[in-house]
């Protein structure tokens, strides 16, 4: 974090209308793109109250106006749908608390742009998938998630970040990486760059069934990774939802695509040794089986039918992104090492060719599970 955001803290705090006295202060978490911190309040009775305070990045985020209006729209449609439930809503949503003046999030004097939530107690992040049940259980939450938005007007939703999942608009960013070649790398890495352009028809497959209305658009979060769901601390039991900086309107596709790129994998996502990277097919059928039962009969037999191409096409537009990135210098995803985006793209590429490999199994598994 920037010195300056820094010294705002003090100035962000006392604008929103928490309760107690603040007690302390501190990081919070390992995410990359916005700044985190732990407040802990102390009551009147002696107990204690926490929330999460963000300075959201508007550099990623360039309109954070639009991004609370959704984050509070979709929460606070979620919180009815779970008090009509039975549920918890102070547990299994986000709560955005408000500035003291009634707002969403607080500007300070530099530009810098607020954010407090309720803390969830009680709650554990899995950074990986530890077991097919936590696997299972997250398909469960993802799926909920859109069954209990099944009918909120995703068009009346802001784009966060333009045409995040559109992935032909991915492919053409693409195509003018390796075109510009801007530090003549394209030579020795020609037959990845040939692999991603053999696949170029596959990449207007749901884009072109959304625009002929054969697929719904839905609300998505469209960061579907295990480590954006907290999980009860006692029970295990996946709890809420997170993150939803990205929810947007989209396809059901991107969201169980993008869990089955991350978690159905057999090796990491930067992973050297691509004989060990796979599709666990048991794993794409505990995910598929879940998120089925989360989504309550709500998606369409199209949908249903299409999911294996979703689960194809986010892992190759990922695999492009990062091929194009190493292309272009490495200037949107952060390495660790020399030719670490392009151990990336090659994890992702080597991921979808297995599910070329497999995918009658694939099919057979989504259409097993279509009317339970």
């Amino acid at each position: 974090m920037e010195k300056t955001a820094c010294a705002k803290i003090e100035e962000a705090v006392v604008q929103f209308a928490a309760e107690g006295s603040l007690v302390e202060r501190r990081p919070y978490g390992n995410g990359h793109i916005n700044d985190t911190f732990l407040l802990v309040y102390e009551m009147p009775d002696g107990t204690k109250k926490q929330y999460i305070l963000q300075r959201m990045n508007h550099e990623i985020f360039r309109n954070p106006q639009q991004l609370m209006e959704n984050i509070v729209n979709v929460t606070t449609y979620l919180r009815e749908m779970i008090v009509s439930q039975g549920g918890e809503p102070d547990r299994e949503t986000l709560n955005v608390v408000k500035t003291r003046s009634g707002e969403n999030y607080y500007q300070d004097s530099d530009g810098n742009y607020w954010r407090l939530f309720l803390f969830i107690e009680r709650t554990i992040c899995l950074e990986k998938v530890e077991s097919a049940e936590d696997f299972y259980d997250s398909a469960v939450a993802f799926g909920n998630f859109q069954r209990m938005l099944a009918d909120y007007p995703a068009e009346t939703l802001h784009e966060t970040i333009p045409n995040f999942h559109h992935t032909p608009s991915r492919f053409l960013a693409f195509q003018r990486a390796v075109r510009e070649d801007k530090l003549g790398r394209a030579a020795s890495v020609k037959a990845e760059i040939e692999f991603a352009l053999a696949r170029e028809k596959d990449t207007f497959v749901l884009t072109d069934l959304l625009a002929a209305g054969q697929l719904p658009l839905r609300v998505t979060h469209n960061d579907t990774k295990l480590n954006n769901i907290l999980f009860d601390e006692s029970s295990r039991k996946a709890l809420c939802i997170i993150d939803l900086d990205t929810v947007m309107p989209g396809l059901s596709h991107y969201d169980f695509g993008d869990s089955i790129r991350f978690g159905a994998s057999t090796g990491e996502e930067d992973e050297k040794d691509l004989s060990r990277v796979e599709l666990d097919l048991s794993l794409f059928e505990v995910f598929t089986k879940g998120y089925l039962e989360g989504c309550g009969g709500r998606l369409t037999d199209k949908e249903i039918e299409m999911l294996p191409m979703g689960a194809k096409l986010m892992t190759y537009e990922c695999g492009i992104r990062f091929l194009a990135d190493h292309l272009e210098g490495d200037v949107y995803f952060k390495i660790h090492r020399d030719g670490h985006n392009l151990d990336r793209a090659r994890t992702q590429f080597k991921l979808v060719a297995d599910m070329e490999a497999k995918w009658d199994a694939m099919r057979a598994i989504t259409e097993k599970y279509k009317n339970r």
